[in-house]
């Protein structure tokens, strides 16, 4: 009588690991866009307060002086500070401003582009005053 010997196979076949990986492939294909719009959207939403920010600062300036400054200070351009994915521009007189937000670095074309801001409060995004890409920009 020959007795048989069977060993116990351990491991995974080719199959297995092709469905893994591209199971995987899948879920970065649909995960990694999603990601980097949130991370993006994370971004707009800071240029939104700077712009904000930067517009409060302008109008206390101008209650104190009666004229708007035609600089801002440097920790409101954001210029100097790496972090930041916008940089803050002043444009305008005594008499009027408007504020820009400038995308860089990964923020760079942007679907919303530059954000602006105006002494009217008129809101401002990707060239465009008003219409839907406006309400999305400023909206989110």
């Amino acid at each position: 009588m020959v007795l048989r010997m069977h060993k116990e196979q351990k491991g995974f076949t080719l199959i297995e690991v092709m469905i893994v990986v591209a199971v995987v492939a899948i879920l970065s294909a649909i995960a990694l866009p999603s990601y980097t719009e949130y991370i993006r959207r994370g971004h707009r939403a800071d240029a939104r307060a700077g712009l904000l920010q930067a517009q409060q600062w302008l109008e206390r300036a101008a209650t104190a002086t009666g004229t708007y400054p035609t600089t801002l200070p440097a920790s409101l351009t954001w210029s100097a500070d790496t972090s930041k994915r916008y940089t803050i521009a002043l444009s305008g007189t005594s008499a009027a401003f408007t504020l820009t937000a400038t995308p860089r670095g990964a923020q760079t074309g942007d679907k919303c582009g530059d954000y602006t801001l105006t002494n009217t409060g008129l809101r401002g995004a990707n060239g465009a005053t008003s219409g839907d890409i406006v309400t999305e920009c400023w909206g989110k």
